[in-house]
């Protein structure tokens, strides 16, 4: 699976507006919901849906960046946003540092194993030191896609 699979280049977000976990998450939402990832009549109940899940454990992973998801049936595909912040946002983080670089994955409910897949292809790349500097770096969202792109490239060995 690639990142440009995933990624809705509508959804990249080089500015997020917001500077609080709870507004980022919501920003990068409705960035999905325009987009045509799930519909607005459920906006609120994905937001709670997600909110919910960072109390119980927060996806700050660390090393700036955090992944919020969630699977839902009202969800109508798979797509991912990225928002990105200079300022740093505090998502109570596992390393109690700022987060940089959000990604927020919506999944159909019956669609566990893409899910799952499409996670396992963004921390592949989150884990690589370069990706996520390159990424704090970017302040475009044609930057971010060639990103994205040259990512697609390294894993794929072409």
């Amino acid at each position: 699976m690639k990142l440009l699979e995933i990624f809705r280049k509508d959804a990249i977000l080089p500015s997020l507006r917001a500077d609080e976990r709870n507004e980022a998450i919501a920003e990068l939402l409705d960035a999905l919901i325009e987009s045509g990832i799930a519909p607005a009549s459920i906006r609120d109940e994905l937001l709670a849906q997600i909110l919910k899940r960072e109390e119980m454990s927060t996806t700050g992973f660390g090393r700036g960046v955090a992944v919020p998801h969630v699977k839902n049936p009202g969800i109508l595909k798979r797509g991912a946003a990225i928002g990105l912040t200079q300022s740093g946002i505090d998502f109570k983080s596992m390393d109690k540092q700022p987060v940089y670089s959000v990604f927020l994955l919506l999944s159909p409910g019956d669609q566990p194993e893409d899910h799952l897949q499409s996670m396992e292809t963004i921390f592949r790349s989150l884990m690589k030191d370069t990706f996520r500097r390159s990424l704090r770096e970017s302040t475009t969202v044609d930057e971010v896609v060639h990103l994205l792109e040259d990512a697609d490239t390294q894993v794929l060995g072409g």
